[in-house]
């Protein structure tokens, strides 16, 4: 992918800040990014929440960069550099996730969503969406 394309991607998923997209039988996603002045735990320069939530409002799974987590395997392995991680169920405390680009971060979320949705016989189709931020 080149710049052009990348930035393009880029100012798509900016767009679905504040969106949430409505699954049958009360499933839904949150969408919730925003650009920030690039650091070291953000280096990408975004600040995103990307979460599927069950009927009863709990998350399921999530992508964000909110804080930091642990590395997988134990207490002396090297922390991530960045906050970058997921959550894959709703007890998971967060793995660290590689960042590539918009793009691939969409579609990683999205696998994940249709893995678990498949999982609990939800038909993947958004019946409703709306909008949560203010103007």
């Amino acid at each position: 992918m080149n710049e052009r394309e990348s930035e393009h991607t880029l100012e798509y998923l900016l767009a679905f800040d504040g969106r949430e997209h409505h699954y049958p039988e009360g499933y839904f996603l949150r969408f919730d990014i925003k650009r920030v002045d690039p650091t070291p735990e953000r280096p990408h320069g975004l600040r995103y929440s990307f979460t599927l939530h069950g009927p009863s409002g709990t998350r399921l799974i999530g992508f964000d960069n909110a804080h930091p987590v642990a590395p997988i395997g134990g207490r002396y392995k090297a922390k991530p550099a960045t906050a970058d991680h997921w959550h894959r169920t709703e007890t998971d405390p967060g793995r660290p996730y590689r960042f590539k680009n918009a793009e691939q971060l969409i579609d990683d979320f999205f696998d994940e969503v249709e893995r678990v949705l498949k999982e609990r016989g939800v038909e993947l189709v958004v019946i409703d969406t709306t909008e949560t931020k203010t103007p």
